[in-house]
């Protein structure tokens, strides 16, 4: 690839998409899809047994909709293996569980764990800066592995950036599920009074919005559970009609949510299980209520503004009527002490609290603290049925509803706001009401026309029934996922068409493939004399399905690329430039951002540009030397003068790493920065050992590249900053100079 070509092609986001597709056609076609599927849900708050609904903000249905997701893709032929990936948490204020690497969720499905930002449980929204560290064990876990997925599917924004960023790096197809999102919830919070600061404050929203941005160009599919999804919340962004939507409803579990008659004919799946928690739940709601015959009015949600349960106690509050026809009961959550919770969830049990004495609903309002959601929701559902109760969702915006179809599923009559999903599942199951939720009014009479009508009543129970089993189960869900892939493959076929196929493996299957790795300095090292490198070249292209090759340079990326075009070389594997600051890979150049954040530790540039201004020995070096990591200055070869620079830096407790090459060259880094530490990134990061790695280098700047446990050599053109290395640990001195002495090394080391 030509240099101007890779210059070029740096600009075209559009083609991006492409790439991807293509490499899935590679894959399908001639073959049966049997395919490895991962997942992201990053927060960290899942478990496949008993998992915590509710808990915070971070456990809302969407962990329930990915462990099902998971179970029911890993229960299909087509699909070979699914790993969901979440954040590994050890933690004293959360369960032990958390803490498990790998957790089965079914036969061909597992729950994996990866740490990134630490072990302490942290929420959604402050885990933004470390999303690239998941990025890169991910790569460690599928290099063990010994497989690339197939797909990689994102769950909410954070899980949305890590899929996008490794399906680029594979080339394989990204889609994305966004549950919710940010533009339309900074549109809300800001009608709720919030500030735009407050909203960032709290939860990073722009950034999410930039990242969502991003994520709706690049996937290859966008499946969403309603067409309110679509219509009212993707269509808020620049990029809506880059996105490929499909509307695949969830599922539920058909076996755990059956029908409150069942127990009637001894039919029930659970058998103690259910019976014992009938008699607890019986036992937590009695505690609250005085005539607990009548039937009851059930909510079940997290404590969440947008939930709007101040709403529903208010319309039952109104309504005395209401009250004398029906119990209400509110299980919003698990809960503690509510002063320990977080500012919102706090807030709306407070709320809720305040209300309940407003109101004086003590004897009809029950507010439990705690249920299981096993065992205790589905009984829950069956015993509000039982008692010939109804469902109330009156959020402001409910995205799906997944809680509705549970309890349609159980037989239980549902009144839900008409703002989002919840009009698409009463369309499908004509089994309930919809009610504008900003209305008390209309809440209260929609419950009593159902409550005081047996005949409505029993309609509504039946549809429901019947309506989810016949468009909300999971079989239909991954019938209709696994249908969507299909139809991505016919459109790559057509892509593949009019676009050249790749004429080598994506970067990043390459680099997984790969045994071993050559890091070369290029000037004076790699260049410097025509015809041994071009016998290394031809070494390294014999070499070439084992042994991935890179440069590692003081040059800046573009006069790296000048460089190796001046000398008609191809673009290598990797490219580290900027003294170790940046790294890049293949013709794509796509960027290691893992690289750039793990830089960013302690780094302080503008501090350091203010302390050195104060040396008049120092000159900046021009413009384009200066990078986000580095800082570089012009200095004579003087050991007193460079002595003066580390004192004034160590004064003021900076942390650096500090360069001088070539007798003239300053450049200060960030403390994690330099050739050397990037190799030794590159060697965690893609699984290949330091000793299964051979570097090459002559001057100064490539001291810290020389020394370790890698296979250092030094050509014999090199310069005197390099003497104090002579007699080291795994470093070998070749009397061959440029090209010459790296093939030279090769040969010392058995290396190929």
């Amino acid at each position: 690839m030509s240099f101007a070509h890779v210059l070029s092609s740096r600009g075209l986001d559009n083609s991006r998409k492409a790439v991807p597709e293509q490499h899935f056609l590679i894959f399908l076609v001639g073959h049966k899809m049997s395919l490895y599927i991962q997942m992201f849900s990053v927060h960290g708050l899942i478990r496949g047994k008993s998992p915590e609904l509710g808990r915070d903000a971070d456990t809302g249905g969407q962990v329930k909709y990915v462990l099902e997701l998971a179970r029911s893709l890993a229960d299909n032929p087509q699909v070979d293996k699914v790993d969901l990936v979440t954040r590994f948490i050890q933690d004293k204020t959360v369960s032990a569980n958390y803490s498990q690497k790998v957790e089965s969720l079914a036969e061909k499905a597992e729950l994996v764990r990866i740490q990134c930002g630490g072990r302490k449980y942290t929420r959604k929204e402050l885990l933004w800066p470390y999303l690239d560290e998941m990025v890169d064990k991910t790569l460690k876990l599928i290099k063990a592995g010994g497989r690339v997925p197939d797909i990689f599917h994102g769950h909410y924004a954070d899980g949305g950036y890590v899929a996008k960023e490794l399906a680029a790096i594979f080339g394989v197809p990204f889609i994305f599920t966004g549950h919710s999102m940010g533009r339309h919830k900074k549109n809300k919070l800001l009608d709720e009074g919030m500030t735009d600061s407050e909203i960032n404050r709290r939860y990073h929203i722009d950034h999410r919005i930039k990242i969502e941005e991003q994520v709706i160009r690049d996937s290859s599919l966008i499946v969403t559970s309603t067409t309110h999804e679509i219509e009212q919340q993707y269509s808020l962004y620049d990029n809506f009609k880059e996105g490929n939507y499909r509307v695949i409803p969830p599922g539920i579990e058909i076996d755990t949510f059956y029908p409150y008659y069942d127990a009637q004919f001894d039919a029930t799946p659970e058998g103690e299980h259910s019976k014992q928690a009938r008699i607890a739940l019986q036992g937590e709601l009695h505690r609250f209520w005085v005539n607990q015959d009548k039937p009851f009015i059930l909510a079940l949600c997290r404590p969440d503004q947008r939930k709007n349960i101040s709403g529903l106690i208010k319309a039952y509050g109104h309504d005395k009527p209401l009250q004398a026809m029906a119990n209400l009961a509110i299980f919003a959550g698990i809960r503690k002490n509510i002063a320990m919770m977080e500012e919102n969830e706090r807030n709306v049990l407070t709320e809720m609290l305040l209300l309940m004495d407003r109101y004086d609903l003590y004897g009809r309002l029950a507010i439990p603290k705690k249920h299981d959601f096993t065992f205790e929701v589905p009984e829950l559902y069956r015993l509000c049925a039982d008692s010939r109760g109804i469902f109330v969702n009156p959020a402001l915006v409910e995205p799906f509803g997944l809680t509705l179809i549970e309890a349609a599923s159980c037989g239980l009559p549902i009144v839900a706001t008409r703002n989002g999903g919840p009009a698409d599942i009463i369309a499908n199951c004509k089994n309930g009401l919809l009610i504008d939720p900003s209305s008390s009014r209309q809440i209260a009479e929609a419950c009593k026309k159902i409550l005081a009508d047996q005949e409505t009543w029993d309609v509504f129970s039946r549809n429901g029934i019947n309506g989810v089993r016949s468009h909300y189960s999971w079989s239909s869900h991954s019938a209709g996922y696994l249908k969507s892939l299909d139809e991505i493959k016919y459109k790559s076929r057509a892509i593949s068409d009019k676009v050249q196929q790749p004429q080598s493996n994506p970067i990043g299957r390459r680099l997984t493939e790969v045994k071993r790795f050559f890091i070369t300095d290029i000037d004076n090292t790699l260049i410097g004399d025509d015809k041994s490198l071009a016998r290394l070249m031809k070494l390294l292209a014999e070499h070439r399905e084992t042994l991935g090759w890179g440069v590692a340079t003081g040059r800046c990326l573009n006069k790296t690329l000048q460089a190796l075009e001046e000398h008609k070389l191809a673009i290598p594997d990797i490219i580290i430039t900027s003294v170790g600051t940046e790294i890049n890979y293949g013709p794509d150049l796509c960027p290691d951002k893992g690289w750039q954040q793990h830089l960013s530790y302690q780094w302080r540039p503008e501090l350091i540009r203010h302390e050195l201004a104060q040396l008049d020995f120092l000159g900046l070096q021009n413009l384009e030397n200066q990078r986000r990591y580095k800082i570089s200055y012009l200095m004579k070869d003087d050991p007193d003068l460079l002595a003066e620079v580390h004192q004034v830096l160590r004064n003021k407790n900076l942390k650096y790493n500090l360069i001088f090459s070539h007798g003239q060259f300053l450049d200060i880094l960030p403390c994690r920065a330099g050739k050397g530490k990037a190799v030794r990134y590159l060697s965690y990061k893609w699984g290949v050992p330091l000793p299964q790695i051979l570097v090459s280098g002559d001057s100064g700047n490539d001291e810290c590249l020389l020394r370790g446990d890698t296979c250092g050599v030094v050509v014999g053109n090199y310069s005197r900053e390099l003497e104090s290395l002579k007699g080291g640990r795994r470093i070998y001195f070749s009397p061959d100079e440029y090209a010459a002495g790296i093939i030279d090394g090769f040969k010392h080391y058995g290396f190929i």
